[in-house]
């Protein structure tokens, strides 16, 4: 047995070796790498004197490479004959020359490689090195510094919530507050360590027992399956490099890698990655991430969240769980092995994180039919504040006025645009006081961002006879002064009436709520066009208005928003009515930064004006052309408008509570199947405000924007609407059911034998049936006759309203409103069969 060696520590002894230096390592390869380029610069310029003097006209970098390679061969071949003279003149006198081996006797004679093989086969191997290395020289030479590139993601972060402080929608680039060492959470730099490099604290920027691994791994795995990239590495393509995937910008990144560990300390490489990686669903950094996903900054993440956060850097846009949750739990339990894997937690620690549950504290993803108030939301922002920094904005939106709108619109274009040939629709609900409380700018924010009711200008049609009128009873006229209804020439113009008739004598009230062409254009020739343009514009209207006599029947290309916002004036009696979208703005402090300010008292209209007006609008829906717009039980007033050959149709109705402007019609300004303003207008008009009027009457409580009190946390989503196979058998309801039903489709379910069939639910087959079965087995329903027809009940909750808010059906035309509610809610989510269907 050999003695104990005295230079080593025996059995538990410490280590008195000092732990490596890895920056004094990294300054040193720095150097290296300095040295070697000055080397590579040294034979470039001598190869390239070579190639000048040899006459060889290859491009420069060709040029260098091939001299060099010349002048060492040349200088190889001198050698090799110098040595081979010399030994000529050192054979002793008269020696005799070396015999030839007979044949069969001694080694074959050895073949000699004449000079000029050697040399292809030598410039054969030098030029491809030769290349490489100029191509790493070039690469080194070009070397941005260190942080050159600029991290900002470009536009600021914006939250929005609801007028009642529901968070619905976030846009833009989340930043958060930048991170220092002492802010770090220690979890998060574990994890972020054990799942992107292992041997961050040992390697000096480049880990090439990393590269060798990840290389294996991803030729035995057949594809790409791990990168071989350090944090440090990242670090520097992040702050000093394009995203290019490039072998240039790898070799710049390996030089730069290098610097970095020989300027900064591990924690700042460490800490500087964290600010600057992209973590998903628009934040850049991990206090962005940790603020977007989970409501709170960086420094207060708990293991699982952290572990979460830590799993989304490879895959920032596909795993981000607002998107796909299920998949980045996944990838957080992978987190949470490497860092048992590592030493950073034990596996009871792990454990215990996978059971918790990580709440999200932000909506899963923006309603699509939303966006086109969230684009008008983002320009106020911009426009109304030049802070820096994440935004959250309290909108005016409604968001159950919101989704009953996008269901109104969209069920009456399901069902009648094909026939009518009405291809767009735009909708606008105002308050009183001019705020925004719904808004829908066209069929599919996805299929077109243009809104229809705001960018969109078409002519008004009668709609601006509002003016015309208006202006006639300022000046001294009423609704009980009478005009005759005659053929009118004014000028080269002759107006003729929509049914090419004529009434007679009319009061002003009838003539209005009747929409007669001759009496407007009259009122307008006598009234001078003048007046009329000045009435509108007192009353909000922007766009021009030709001085023109047909104008008094709408001639004019005006926006539903500003035709809907000069009839709240009238309502409101304010000129003019100012529309809004945000309540107020906050940045990174409690206190808003910006506050809608009340509107100042401004003027009315003069006189009796306004109850004149208000007369003549409630005629319209009691008596004329807008009678398919009355709503029970509610005083309601409006104007109906239609332009020329059946191209635009509009209506605008008033009622106490709200004012609602809907224009139907195509892009391409084609003529619809006879569509006037008291058509499919007048019924989209109805169809909502009758919702909504209800809506309005349960209220929310709406927490206050310049107290800023925090939004609730987001509803949960619906439960997936489930389902099953079976041919459906109409039977009638009948008594109370009970028990584990079979399904027949999403409406239909069967008790032991009989059939019940779900009051207002058009029920559908295939995969959402069998949803609805793998939801309900062995769980119990109770069904009852209802006022309404047969209702289910599971859990104390409605079956029907579950099945259609999950989109596992449609609703029938004769469905109650609780049931209607709950179908427009999938349709504006998409989700269910309105996920598949445009």
């Amino acid at each position: 047995m050999s003695p104990p060696d005295p230079e080593r520590p025996g059995p538990g002894a410490p280590d008195p070796r000092p732990e490596p230096d890895t920056r004094a390592a990294a300054r040193e390869a720095a150097s290296a790498a300095r040295t070697l380029a000055r080397q590579l610069g040294i034979l470039g310029a001598g190869a390239a004197r070579a190639a000048v003097r040899g006459g060889t006209r290859l491009g420069a970098q060709s040029a260098a490479g091939l001299g060099s390679a010349a002048a060492g061969l040349g200088s190889v071949a001198g050698r090799l004959k110098a040595r081979r003279a010399s030994a000529a003149d050192a054979a002793p006198d008269g020696a005799p020359p070396a015999a030839a081996p007979a044949p069969g006797q001694g080694p074959a004679p050895r073949r000699t490689v004449r000079p000029r093989t050697r040399a292809i086969l030598a410039l054969a191997l030098l030029l491809p090195l030769g290349a490489l290395l100029l191509y790493v020289l070039a690469a080194f030479l070009t070397l941005p510094p260190l942080g050159s590139v600029s991290n900002d993601p470009g536009s600021r972060a914006l939250t929005v919530e609801a007028d009642d402080g529901r968070v619905f929608a976030t846009r833009g680039a989340f930043r958060g507050e930048r991170l220092t060492a002492a802010d770090l959470p220690p979890t998060l730099a574990q994890a972020i360590i054990a799942i992107e490099d292992r041997r961050f604290y040992s390697h000096w920027g480049v880990d090439l027992r990393g590269l060798l691994r990840a290389a294996w791994r991803n030729t035995t795995g057949g594809g790409v399956r791990e990168g071989g990239s350090t944090i440090t590495q990242q670090y520097v393509r992040l702050t000093s490099l394009s995203q290019e995937k490039t072998l240039r910008r790898k070799i710049q990144e390996a030089f730069l890698a290098l610097r970095a560990e020989s300027e900064l300390s591990k924690s700042d490489i460490l800490v500087g990655y964290l600010n600057t990686a992209y973590f998903g669903a628009g934040a850049y950094g991990a206090d962005a991430a940790a603020r977007r996903y989970f409501g709170k900054p960086a420094k207060q993440l708990t293991l699982p969240e952290a572990a979460m956060l830590a799993g989304l850097v490879r895959a920032p846009s596909q795993l981000a769980p607002t998107r796909n949750f299920g998949g980045a739990k996944e990838r957080a339990d992978v987190v949470l092995q490497a860092m048992v894997e590592t030493g950073a937690i034990s596996t009871k620690e792990a454990d215990a994180a996978r059971a918790k549950t990580v709440t999200l504290r932000t909506p899963p993803e923006t309603p699509p039919g939303t966006n086109y108030f969230l684009d008008m939301v983002q320009a106020d922002a911009k426009r109304l504040t030049d802070t820096g920094g994440d935004l959250t904005v309290r909108s005016t939106l409604n968001l159950d006025l919101q989704s009953l709108a996008e269901g109104v619109i969209a069920r009456r274009l399901d069902a009648e645009g094909a026939k009518k040939k009405v291809g767009q629709a735009a909708l606008v609900a105002l308050s009183p006081q001019g705020a925004i409380l719904a808004m829908v700018g066209g069929r599919d924010y996805e299929d077109s961002q243009f809104n229809r009711a705001v960018q969109a200008k078409r002519q008004a049609g009668s709609l601006f006879k509002l003016f015309v009128y208006l202006t006639a009873y300022e000046q001294g006229l009423s609704p009980d002064s009478v005009l005759v209804d005659r053929p009118v020439q004014i000028g080269d113009w002759e107006p003729q009436n929509s049914n090419n008739r004529f009434r007679g004598a009319l009061p002003l009230r009838s003539a209005f709520a009747l929409s007669v062409n001759t009496i407007a254009a009259q009122l307008g020739d006598e009234l001078g066009i003048p007046a009329v343009i000045a009435t509108a514009k007192s009353l909000g209207v922007t766009s021009e208005l030709p001085n023109v006599p047909s104008l008094a029947l709408g001639s004019a290309e005006v926006t539903l928003l500003e035709m809907t916002r000069a009839y709240a004036g009238v309502l409101a009696n304010r000129t003019p009515l100012e529309t809004y979208a945000v309540h107020a703005i906050r940045g990174g402090q409690p206190q808003p930064i910006y506050l809608h300010p009340d509107q100042a008292a401004n003027r009315g209209l003069p006189g009796d004006s306004r109850t004149m007006m208000l007369d003549s609008l409630q005629a319209v829906v009691d008596s004329g052309t807008g009678k398919a717009a009355r709503v029970p039980g509610l005083a309601v007033g409006g104007k109906t408008g239609t332009t020329q050959d059946y191209r635009d149709a509009w209506f605008i109705g008033v009622t106490p509570e709200m004012v609602v402007g809907i224009w139907v019609g195509n892009d391409d300004n084609s003529s619809m199947n006879r569509v006037g303003g008291g058509d499919l207008p007048a019924a989209m008009f109805r169809d909502f405000v009758q919702r909504a009027s209800a809506q309005l009457a349960k209220g929310r409580k709406r927490p206050s924007a310049a107290r800023a009190e925090p939004a609730p946390a987001p509803a949960p989503a619906p439960a997936p609407a489930p389902s099953a196979p079976v041919p459906p058998a109409a039977i009638p309801a009948g008594p109370e059911a009970r028990g584990v039903p079979e399904v027949i489709d999403t409406g239909t379910l069967a008790f032991r034998g009989r059939v019940v069939r779900l009051a207002g639910v058009e029920g559908q087959g295939g995969a959402l049936a069998r949803q609805l079965a793998r939801y309900l087995r062995r769980r119990e329903v109770s069904c009852a006759p209802e006022s309404d027809g047969m209702r289910c009940r599971i859990d104390g909750d409605d079956l029907a309203a579950l099945i259609l808010a999950a989109g596992g059906a449609r609703a029938s035309e004769d469905a109650p409103q609780d049931l209607l509610a709950a179908e427009e809610q999938a349709r504006s989510e998409r989700v269910g069969l309105w996920g598949r269907e445009r």
